[in-house]
């Protein structure tokens, strides 16, 4: 190959980027657009849940049952209502998604021994949400008996309460939360982001660059000179893998001072995963401009064939680990979810090419099989 032809290639399209100022924003703008929308309307966390209290006994026991829903950050206190017809209303409306029904005599008959039921409705249209907040529910409930065994074990047998909760619970499990110890959903998501938005932004860019040359008639200059395939796809690929290499800084940047995730590997690991990943994807797009002949045909196909299976297979909303035999098979043969290993090791887990190298010699793999692909399809004599 000839680097100064290839050179002269890669300026030529980059001249033509920067001229055209839609194609321009395209290219710099809209990662990071993507990575705001995406970093704050994609977000997992099931808290302050709105709910209405129906207190048909009210009693000093009632409200403080009531008020460890209140003070709870996962809850949204939104009020008390005297009629259960209300609620009905309220649920129907989407104003609350959870009620609290504490049943009369809910002071007598704890005081008294007798078990007692507590209606909990909770809105099911989201099951993954309804499911999660019914396990709150479930352990502020569990929490409240816990404390009201403890008060009479410690009553009965004149024991200091320390005492008597240590009879009511001998045994207790203690949780530690690694790698993410606030358990935040934006440290989880925003580093798959990154990954997201390469993998969509990068291909149409480079799809887009050589369908313009075929609808131009530029191309023909191409198949008319001495440039060989090899340089023409290098000179092409190039420019947008610097723009690439370009937003990752950014979305990087991004990721730390704007969503503060915390950072804790290696800069030089993690660019350099980057740089294979953007080949990757890059080399998807080049793909697609070389099978197809027209923008809008790039831009469609383009989409599809780099959102859908990154969105499926990569690991972005669901761990590999936990889809079907057959969609794990599957993700292998996508590069997304080799990225998103090293994204989240790399932010979270603070991991370098010791524990992630096979992840990091399967994106080179795929970088150098879209390379040897696409040098294939290429052909310089036009087609009929």
């Amino acid at each position: 190959m000839n680097l100064r032809r290839i050179k002269a290639v890669a300026l030529k399209e980059w001249k033509e980027t920067t001229r055209d100022r839609l194609f321009l924003l395209l290219a710099f703008l809209l990662p990071a657009l993507w990575m705001l929308v995406f970093g704050y309307g994609l977000v997992l966390d099931v808290e302050d849940i709105p709910f209405a209290v129906l207190d048909q006994d009210h009693t000093a026991m009632s409200r403080e049952y009531s008020y460890r829903f209140i003070q709870s950050r996962y809850f949204s206190y939104r009020g008390h209502v005297d009629d259960p017809r209300a609620l009905d209303r309220l649920l129907t409306k989407t104003t609350i998604r959870a009620a609290l029904i504490i049943p009369e005599r809910f002071e007598e008959q704890l005081a008294a021994g007798e078990p007692v039921s507590v209606q909990t409705l909770l809105d099911g249209t989201f099951p993954l949400h309804a499911d999660i907040a019914k396990g709150y529910v479930i352990a502020i409930n569990q929490a409240f008996t816990q404390d009201l065994l403890v008060d009479y074990v410690s009553r009965t047998r004149g024991l200091a309460r320390e005492q008597g909760r240590r009879i009511v619970q001998p045994l207790t499990v203690e949780v530690r939360y690694l790698y993410n110890e606030e358990v935040r959903s934006t440290w989880s998501m925003v580093p798959a982001l990154v990954m997201f938005t390469l993998m969509v932004a990068s291909p149409l860019l480079t799809a887009l660059s050589v369908v313009r040359e075929k609808e131009t008639g530029s191309i023909y200059n191409i198949y008319s000179s001495t440039l060989s395939r090899g340089e023409f796809l290098a000179g092409k690929i190039l420019p947008y893998a610097a723009i690439s290499l370009v937003n990752v800084w950014v979305l990087w940047l991004m990721a730390v001072l704007v969503f503060h995730v915390p950072f804790k590997g290696s800069l030089l690991f993690f660019f350099v995963g980057s740089m294979l990943f953007v080949f990757c994807s890059a080399g998807i797009g080049l793909l697609v401009s070389l099978l197809v002949s027209t923008q809008m045909a790039a831009l469609i196909i383009t989409m599809v064939v780099a959102m859908l299976p990154t969105i499926l297979f990569s690991g972005l909303l669901v761990p590999v680990s936990s889809l079907g035999r057959g969609a794990q098979l599957q993700a292998h043969f996508f590069p997304a979810m080799y990225y998103t290993n090293i994204v989240r090791g790399s932010f979270l887990k603070g991991v370098d090419a010791r524990v992630l190298w096979l992840d990091m010699a399967a994106l080179a793999v795929f970088a150098i099989g879209m390379g040897l692909i696409a040098y294939r399809l290429f052909t310089k004599r036009p087609n009929a």
